[in-house]
Protein backbone atom coordinates (compact mmCIF):
# COMPACT_ATOMS: atom_id res chain seq x y z
CA UNK A 1 0.00 0.00 0.00
CA UNK A 2 1.61 3.71 -0.41
CA UNK A 3 0.04 6.72 0.17
CA UNK A 4 0.91 9.69 -1.90
CA UNK A 5 0.26 13.25 -0.13
CA UNK A 6 0.72 16.12 -2.11
CA UNK A 7 -0.02 20.36 -2.55
CA UNK A 8 -0.61 22.48 -5.39
CA UNK A 9 3.51 22.58 -6.28
CA UNK A 10 3.78 18.75 -5.98
CA UNK A 11 4.44 15.21 -4.01
CA UNK A 12 5.02 15.83 -0.37
CA UNK A 13 5.55 12.52 0.55
CA UNK A 14 5.28 9.00 -0.63
CA UNK A 15 4.66 6.21 2.28
CA UNK A 16 5.22 2.94 1.63
CA UNK A 17 3.50 0.04 3.84
CA UNK A 18 4.41 -3.31 4.15
CA UNK A 19 2.19 -5.77 2.26
CA UNK A 20 0.11 -7.29 4.26
CA UNK A 21 0.20 -4.58 7.22
CA UNK A 22 -3.13 -2.59 8.14
CA UNK A 23 -3.49 0.68 8.23
CA UNK A 24 -4.13 1.59 12.20
CA UNK A 25 -3.82 4.82 13.83
CA UNK A 26 -0.57 4.09 14.87
CA UNK A 27 0.98 3.69 11.58
CA UNK A 28 -1.20 6.46 10.22
CA UNK A 29 0.20 9.06 12.84
CA UNK A 30 3.42 7.99 12.29
CA UNK A 31 2.96 8.80 8.35
CA UNK A 32 1.31 11.79 9.50
CA UNK A 33 4.43 12.56 11.22
CA UNK A 34 6.60 12.26 8.31
CA UNK A 35 4.19 14.58 6.12
CA UNK A 36 4.79 17.05 8.84
CA UNK A 37 8.55 16.63 8.66
CA UNK A 38 8.23 16.55 4.65
CA UNK A 39 6.62 20.05 4.71
CA UNK A 40 8.63 21.27 7.00
CA UNK A 41 11.37 20.76 5.01
CA UNK A 42 9.93 21.15 1.18
CA UNK A 43 7.30 24.07 2.01
CA UNK A 44 9.41 26.17 4.80
CA UNK A 45 6.17 28.34 6.05
CA UNK A 46 3.16 26.78 5.14
CA UNK A 47 2.79 25.05 8.53
CA UNK A 48 2.08 28.40 10.04
CA UNK A 49 -0.39 28.94 7.16
CA UNK A 50 -2.19 26.43 8.51
CA UNK A 51 -2.82 22.97 6.35
CA UNK A 52 -6.06 21.99 5.24
CA UNK A 53 -6.21 17.96 4.82
CA UNK A 54 -8.21 15.95 2.46
CA UNK A 55 -8.75 12.36 3.84
CA UNK A 56 -12.07 9.86 3.97
CA UNK A 57 -13.86 8.65 7.02
CA UNK A 58 -11.68 5.31 7.59
CA UNK A 59 -11.22 4.27 10.56
CA UNK A 60 -7.70 5.44 11.17
CA UNK A 61 -8.30 8.52 10.16
CA UNK A 62 -11.26 9.68 12.02
CA UNK A 63 -9.56 7.70 15.14
CA UNK A 64 -9.42 9.68 18.26
CA UNK A 65 -5.49 9.29 18.78
CA UNK A 66 -5.34 10.88 15.38
CA UNK A 67 -7.88 13.23 15.74
CA UNK A 68 -5.48 14.42 18.92
CA UNK A 69 -2.39 14.32 16.48
CA UNK A 70 -3.83 16.55 13.85
CA UNK A 71 -4.95 19.15 16.74
CA UNK A 72 -1.83 19.36 18.20
CA UNK A 73 -0.60 19.90 14.73
CA UNK A 74 -3.01 22.82 14.19
CA UNK A 75 -4.28 21.24 10.82
CA UNK A 76 -7.78 21.49 9.41
CA UNK A 77 -9.49 18.42 7.96
CA UNK A 78 -11.75 18.24 5.24
CA UNK A 79 -13.47 15.07 4.82
CA UNK A 80 -14.24 13.06 1.68
CA UNK A 81 -16.88 10.56 2.12
CA UNK A 82 -15.70 6.98 3.01
CA UNK A 83 -16.56 4.76 0.00
CA UNK A 84 -17.42 7.42 -2.40
CA UNK A 85 -17.58 6.25 -5.68
CA UNK A 86 -16.26 9.35 -6.65
CA UNK A 87 -12.38 10.11 -6.62
CA UNK A 88 -11.61 13.50 -5.41
CA UNK A 89 -10.35 15.78 -7.64
CA UNK A 90 -7.15 15.94 -6.92
CA UNK A 91 -7.20 12.34 -6.65
CA UNK A 92 -7.75 12.12 -10.32
CA UNK A 93 -5.12 14.78 -11.41
CA UNK A 94 -2.91 12.55 -9.36
CA UNK A 95 -3.20 9.24 -10.75
CA UNK A 96 -3.71 10.35 -14.68
CA UNK A 97 0.38 11.74 -13.77
CA UNK A 98 0.89 8.65 -12.00
CA UNK A 99 -0.34 6.25 -14.67
CA UNK A 100 1.59 8.36 -17.54
CA UNK A 101 4.80 8.20 -15.49
CA UNK A 102 4.80 4.23 -15.35
CA UNK A 103 3.23 3.09 -18.44
CA UNK A 104 4.45 0.66 -20.10
CA UNK A 105 7.28 -0.85 -17.27
CA UNK A 106 7.37 -3.91 -16.17
CA UNK A 107 8.13 -4.48 -12.57
CA UNK A 108 9.47 -7.80 -10.96
CA UNK A 109 8.53 -6.35 -7.36
CA UNK A 110 7.64 -4.39 -4.94
CA UNK A 111 11.32 -2.77 -4.74
CA UNK A 112 11.10 -1.71 -8.33
CA UNK A 113 7.26 -0.26 -8.49
CA UNK A 114 9.03 1.63 -4.97
CA UNK A 115 11.57 3.18 -7.02
CA UNK A 116 9.27 4.22 -9.89
CA UNK A 117 7.12 5.88 -7.86
CA UNK A 118 9.74 7.51 -5.85
CA UNK A 119 11.70 9.04 -9.16
CA UNK A 120 8.60 10.68 -10.04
Amino acid sequence: MTSVFWDRHGVLLVAFMQRGTAIKAVAYGQTLRKLRRAIQNKRRGMLTEGILLLHDNARPHTAAQTRALLDSFGWEVSNHLLYSPDLATSDFHLFRHLKHHLRGNHYNDDEDVKTAVTSW
